[in-house]
């Protein structure tokens, strides 16, 4: 599903380089749900920015289907972002003045296929277990409604590849105990690869597999 080799990301800072990540190497597997787990700091958002194609190694290969991402021109990295990978983030970041089915189908709108895709938003809300909220604004839906919302937008193009960067941050214990749990009913219908970021021991628990960073380096579990 998707592979990291001898990735290193540095930045500098004044006068001082920061090495985000050093020498981190990852095989991801279809159907499996990984957990990244690690301290603030460790190189987790850094990790997924990365194998999303949000962002550039400064050295390294990244593989999604089995194609190498790392040097592909930004036209060729944001069709690769439009197909093959899905975005959840610790603030839900839907759109406050349109409603859930409407933030649903916003992916398929930037990909020009809302017209062919009228009933996929509806679909993952359905499976999500929102098909009643579709016309609720973001307001007024709860926080674990809002991360379900955001999850059912980052699914509906039919992803292969879903990475979520600490999703359950905001919530409390229940509704984060409720979001791994979707993620493995995911994993298990639609054969995805789910790498999620967590400082939570017990949420990372729920996964296939935990791998772990410190100090941007993977100490353990990289290998699928």
């Amino acid at each position: 599903m998707a592979e990291i080799s001898g990735l290193w990301k540095s930045y500098s800072l004044s006068a001082e380089t920061v090495e985000a990540l050093r020498s981190v190497d990852l095989v991801l597997q279809p159907g499996e749900m990984v957990a990244l787990v690690g301290s603030s700091g460790s190189g987790k958002t850094t990790l997924l920015s990365l194998l999303g194609c949000l962002d550039r190694p400064t050295r390294g290969v990244i593989r999604v289907q089995g194609l190498e991402v790392q040097d592909l021109r930004e036209r060729e990295l944001t069709q690769v972002r439009r197909k093959q990978i899905g975005f959840v983030f610790q603030d839900s970041a839907l759109i406050p003045t349109i409603t859930a089915l409407e933030n649903v189908g916003l992916p398929l709108s930037f990909a020009g296929k809302s017209g062919s895709d009228v009933e996929a938003p509806r679909l993952m809300l359905a499976q999500v277990g929102l098909a009643e909220k579709g016309t609720r604004y973001p307001a007024e839906l709860s926080g674990g409604e809002r991360q379900r919302v955001a999850i059912a937008r980052a699914l509906v193009h039919r992803p292969s590849l879903l990475l979520a960067d600490e999703p359950t941050g905001n919530l409390d214990s229940e509704n984060g105990h409720r979001i791994f749990a979707l993620f493995r009913e995911l994993v298990a219908a639609h054969r995805l690869c789910v790498l999620v970021a967590t400082h939570n021991v017990e949420l990372a628990g729920m996964a296939d597999r935990r791998v772990y960073l410190r100090d941007g380096r993977m100490v353990n579990g990289g290998s699928g």
